[in-house]
């Protein structure tokens, strides 16, 4: 059961995106939040607040000592990242790049989770790394109008991860997931996981009602909600563990990846037929990272082997701006085996589709993957550790790209850009 407090303010004129991207991008709201508690029990959840964070730090200049990353996430049209470090937590733009905003911590300050909401001025955070800002327990909601946290809800394990709806709040533990209304913090859902230490989870963001994405209770398998139909769909898209998996925006389409790393399957989450399956090698590797473009007519995967691959998708889940978009355009179709033609024959292997376009980086570091406002592009950041996004990375790695793929003629693609964006020095 989750309660609302309010806390002190420390500088109610705080604005979260600078004037130039509030001229380029409206400024996304939401309904101002109701401050009474749920009346929904939760055995996982603790219904009593501690006191309030009184004397909330206010914001410092940007830190002399270098900061370390704990922390990497897209918003949820893929314009902007958080950055979550020892000291606080940084948003950046991603077309053009730069930094926008950042909040550095004048004690503790670790904060392990950033989630945006579009890009408003909420954001919720989880504290992490070895010296926290907030327990790794609470889902702190920050309001940056406000400069300070507007309510928090506490569990009585820790938090692995939170998605963010207009209309939804998703926190993710070890074996549970709740679903909370954003205005008043109401329990509306919760759900039962297998082990899901990485908090996987995803939900859609088009205007529709909420699909949610979640590991079931069984190895391989993923559970599908529809909460406009009230139906439940389960699928068993691998043998293995699930490692990774993407919603399309609409929430009709997902790609999943298992621990083996070698397929990527995408299923129709309606009926949760299978609709395609590529190759992304042979060899087993690490997927860190799917991501769907806008209009669902690729996919872009990242893996522990250093190379970002870009799929063409050759499904139609149904929806008539899927269709539209795919009778507009003719993109190179997904390269099969030589040997494709006896693959009744031979293994299953040659007769995979395989990438289209490929980018090449370094082999055992972490990337997240996304496709770019502008046309054919792909934004990728570089996580450059061995051990997940809860290690805490040296700042000379923390990268940013841009690169552009032919949809005709595939192939390498072109990098755009580069930025190192932690380090100290760099000017915004």
């Amino acid at each position: 059961m989750a309660t609302l407090s309010a806390y002190p303010n420390t500088n109610p004129n705080t604005n979260f995106l600078s004037p130039t991207d509030q001229s380029n991008h409206d400024r996304e709201s939401i309904p101002p939040m109701q401050h009474h508690p749920s009346s929904e029990p939760d055995s996982d959840a603790n219904p009593n607040f501690h006191s309030p964070l009184l004397n909330l730090p206010d914001s410092v200049p940007p830190a002399v000592a270098p900061s370390s990353l704990l922390h990497l996430s897209f918003n949820q049209d893929h314009g902007c990242f958080a950055a979550g470090t020892d000291h606080g937590f940084r948003i950046y733009n991603c077309d053009p790049f730069r930094e926008i905003f950042r909040r550095d911590f004048d004690r503790g300050g670790g904060i392990g989770v950033v989630e945006m909401l579009f890009r408003c001025n909420i954001l919720a955070l989880v504290g992490g790394g070895p010296d926290p800002q907030y327990p790794p327990n609470k889902v702190m909601i920050w309001d940056d109008h406000q400069s300070r946290c507007i309510s928090e809800l506490s569990f009585r394990s820790e938090v692995r991860s939170v998605r963010l709806r207009r209309d939804r709040i998703i926190v993710v533990l070890e074996q549970k997931i709740f679903v909370y209304n954003f205005v008043d913090l109401k329990l509306l859902h919760q759900i039962e996981t297998i082990a899901n230490p990485k908090g996987l989870c995803a939900v859609s963001q088009g205007a529709g009602s909420l699909v949610l994405v979640c590991p079931g209770l069984q190895k391989g398998q993923v559970r599908v909600e529809h909460y406009a139909s009230k139906r439940t769909k389960f699928i068993m898209a691998h043998d293995s563990r699930i490692a990774c998996f993407a919603l399309s925006q609409d929430g009709q389409l997902l790609a999943t990846a298992s621990t083996k790393g070698t397929l990527v399957r995408i299923y129709n989450t309606i009926d949760g037929s299978l609709l395609q399956e590529v190759r992304r090698g042979a060899d087993r590797a690490e997927i860190y990272s799917l991501a769907f473009s806008s209009n669902a007519q690729w996919l872009a995967v990242s893996s522990d082997k250093g190379t970002v691959h870009v799929f063409s998708l050759k499904i139609n889940a149904g929806s008539p701006s899927t269709t539209q978009s795919r009778s507009t355009s003719e993109p190179v179709v997904s390269p099969h085996s030589s040997l494709s033609f006896i693959k009744g024959v031979l293994p299953k292997y040659f007769s995979s589709e395989w990438s289209v376009a490929q980018f090449r980086l370094v082999e055992g570091s972490q990337y997240l993957v996304a496709f770019g406002h502008q046309k054919n592009t792909v934004v990728i950041l570089g996580i450059d550790g061995r051990k997940g996004l809860k290690v805490v990375i040296d700042i000379m790695e923390c990268s940013f790209y841009r690169c552009q793929f032919d949809p005709l003629n595939g192939g390498e693609m072109t990098q755009l850009e580069y930025h190192n964006f932690l380090k100290p020095e760099a000017a915004f």
